[in-house]
């Protein structure tokens, strides 16, 4: 008989990574989908990042049929008896899957104990608790129940099972998660809007300047230009950088300024959660105070 224990540790190995990206991708989206459904006053700002979503999303689409496809050859090659049944190569691989689960899991329970003690939700923490024990039980009873029964050269029925049960809750948590992620363009959409607010604090931050320096307002932001090398001067902090639209500054008092801007997307989500700390707007043009930061300083000292 061929060697063939070379090419089932790589599959044996694969395995693995792709069972640590397809539980912890599964998890996460899980985990997303409670902190978006449970609502929780102590979350706000920043809150509605879908950076984990879209990971977990990325993953899951990548990992879960690598790793249902090398159980599947894992598994053919024990019925072609490809691999003997009590290899040590089969053994030690699997006990070492079982070993990186084993700390994988540890590690999430620590971490939502913490987020729990922290201030957590009891729910949300019930629900994310659920979850890792859900996973963990589904890969420790497998694996445990593949390295000990005996006949491996027949078609198994409750293998069949949880291949077909866990594919079929893999492709549940991914459909899930598509209700709950914003699409590509809204995504880009909220990131042109943040170019839009860091260039509007570039512009608040370049007035600033030019106060400290004259001890009064432009009356435009040519005249913040004209100090060159005196005031950092970025001509693409003027404008929107997909439309190419001005962002416009307006001197409304002494001490007083303003700064437009149109934004695609608004600043809240459903639950009145912002996306951007403290700054409000909606879909179209919206106006931001400018503050003063030396003014500030001198009234707290009054």
């Amino acid at each position: 008989m061929k060697n063939h224990n070379p090419k089932f540790a790589f599959y044996y190995l694969l395995s693995l990574v792709a069972l640590i990206f397809t539980a912890i991708s599964s998890a996460i989206i899980i985990f997303q989908i409670v902190d978006k459904s449970v609502n929780d006053i102590l979350v706000d700002y920043a809150y509605n990042n879908d950076g984990g979503l879209r990971f977990g999303i990325s993953a899951l689409f990548v990992a879960a049929p690598i790793f249902f496809l090398m159980l599947r050859l894992i598994n053919n090659g024990l019925r072609k008896n490809e691999l003997e049944k009590d290899s040590s190569l089969r053994r030690w691989l699997t006990y070492f899957i079982l070993f990186v689960s084993a700390v994988i899991i540890l590690g999430s329970l620590i971490g939502i104990l913490n987020s729990f003690l922290s201030g957590e939700m009891t729910l949300k923490f019930i629900l994310k608790a659920l979850t890792v024990f859900v996973i963990s039980a589904l890969v420790f009873s497998y694996y445990f129940y593949d390295i000990k029964r005996e006949n491996v050269e027949k078609r198994d029925n409750n293998l069949k099972i949880f291949f077909w049960g866990s594919l079929s809750l893999v492709v549940i948590i991914f459909v899930s998660s598509l209700f709950f992620v914003e699409s590509p363009q809204i995504a880009r959409q909220k990131k042109l809007d943040q170019i839009v607010l860091n260039r509007i604090s570039t512009i608040e931050s370049m007035v600033n300047s030019y106060y400290d320096l004259n001890h009064r307002l432009p009356e435009n932001l040519q005249e913040i230009s004209s100090e060159e090398g005196k005031i950092y001067f970025d001509q693409r902090s003027l404008i929107d950088p997909e439309t190419g639209e001005k962002i416009e500054y307006n001197k409304i008092g002494d001490r007083e300024f303003e700064i437009c801007a149109s934004f695609r997307t608004s600043s809240d989500d459903e639950n009145g959660r912002s996306y951007y700390g403290d700054r409000k707007f909606n879909p179209g043009r919206n106006c931001f105070r400018g503050n003063l930061w030396i003014e500030d300083k001198k009234l707290l000292s009054d």
